[in-house]
Parts: structure tokens; C-alpha cells; sequence
């Protein structure tokens, strides 16, 4: 199991930056996440050149989302780079999880409920008459029931997701920003220890962190090392 509650996104479309983000924060970060638009610039070629930066844990962020039988089959096509964590779309419903649970029950099909850039009122333009923390809980209830074996939920919907899951899964929230940061295309968000103090499993943090590499290797270890002991 990793010593670190911290996940970096790789968010970058350079298979070399991405490489010397792994390498220079390895002694704060196990677990790497990889999206949908690295994956598919470089697909598992590109993965597979990632591992030669150092060993480390997969967070294979693809949010699939389609007909059970198709995401069965993505998630088919995928489980050869043994991710540990792989994200599927919670509003996908539960037949579509339970067949990427089945494909690869050794991977934990990682239900995402509401993203952390959309607010209340983006759910209210879509027509959907539900405040962000309703939706996410009965999304996150309605996936561990199918399942899946971790959830991605806003910071400020974890504590209540934890309490309806009641630990049948690991809570994993974006949405994590040190005090001070610019907030990016996030809406729903929290500092890093607040987090954890509210019942987070893992924190995926990118640019306050990766930002710092612009600076030198050195200044972008610093913050994740920051980080990591702000949490003890």
C-alpha cells in the first residue's frame, strides 16, 4: 500500500516532462495519474516509458462511459498496464460498473460522482434538480453497490460519502488546493489537511505542486514535500 496520500496528475503532453515530474518527486508521491489526453497522445507505449523514470503506482484516469459492453471492453484493453486505480463515470449506472468490476477484479473501478468543476448552478442549467452533495452521495451509494472500490468526490461531499459507503471503499478527491492557490478551472475545493481531517483516502493535487518545475526540480520537491508533511 503507498505511504503517501498524495496522487500527482501528469497533467502534460510530453512523455519527458511527465517522466521528470515522477522522478523528481519520488520521495513524496507513490501514485501518478494519467488522463485521457496523455493517454491518448501516447497510449500504452507512452505508459510503459514511464515506468523507466521509476517504479510507481497507476492512476489511470480514463472516466469511461459508455454501454456495459463497450466500457467491458475498454476496460479489457487497459488492464494489461495493471493500474491500480482505474476511473469510470458513477452516472454511467450500475450495470455499466459491475462489468468493469468483473473484467478486472483486481483493479479498483474508481467511480467518479460529480466533478469538481461544476457547480451548483452548471447542475441546475443541465436540468438536474440536485445540489452537488445529494447527487454525488446517492452516485458514490449506487457505484460501491456495483463494485467499485473507490470513489472520486469533491473534498466537501467526503465526509458524507464516507458515512453512506461506510468504508466499502477508498475516497479519492481533486479539488485540492494549498492555501494561497489559484483555484484553475476548480469550483469545489479544500486545502489539502482539511481534507484529509474530513475523511479523504487520497488527494490528487497537480499544478500547485507541478507548477514549481518552471522554477527547478528542486523547487517542484519542495512543495510536494511541503504538502506531505503539512498532513503528519
Amino acid at each position: 500500500m503507498s505511504r503517501s496520500p498524495i496522487i500527482l496528475a501528469l497533467d502534460t503532453d510530453s512523455v519527458d516532462i511527465a517522466g521528470q515530474w515522477i522522478s523528481t518527486t519520488r520521495d513524496s508521491i507513490d501514485i501518478y495519474k494519467v488522463g485521457l489526453e496523455f493517454f491518448l497522445k501516447f497510449g500504452h507505449d507512452g505508459l510503459r516509458k514511464l515506468y523507466e523514470f521509476g517504479d510507481f503506482e497507476l492512476f489511470l484516469d480514463l472516466k469511461l462511459h459508455d454501454i456495459p459492453n463497450t466500457v467491458k471492453a475498454a476496460v479489457d484493453a487497459v488492464k494489461d498496464l495493471s493500474p491500480r486505480f482505474l476511473t469510470v463515470h458513477a452516472s454511467g449506472g450500475a450495470p455499466m460498473i459491475s462489468a468493469a468490476a468483473q473484467t478486472a477484479p483486481d483493479i479498483s473501478i474508481t467511480a467518479v460522482t460529480v466533478l469538481t468543476s461544476i457547480s451548483p448552478e452548471v447542475l441546475t442549467e443541465m436540468g438536474i434538480e440536485s445540489s452537488p452533495l445529494n447527487l454525488a452521495t446517492r452516485l458514490a451509494a449506487n457505484a460501491v453497490s456495483a463494485g467499485a472500490t473507490s470513489i472520486v468526490c469533491s473534498p466537501l461531499e467526503v465526509a458524507r460519502i464516507k458515512e453512506v459507503t461506510q468504508g466499502k471503499a477508498l475516497l479519492i478527491t481533486p479539488g485540492v488546493r494549498p492555501a494561497g492557490s489559484a483555484l484553475g478551472d476548480q469550483s469545489r475545493v479544500m486545502t489539502p489537511r482539511d481534507a484529509i481531517t474530513a475523511g479523504s483516502d487520497y488527494l490528487v493535487i497537480g499544478r500547485p505542486i507541478t507548477s514549481h518545475f518552471a522554477t527547478s526540480p528542486e523547487a517542484m520537491a519542495s512543495a510536494a514535500k511541503e504538502i506531505l508533511d503539512s498532513l503528519s
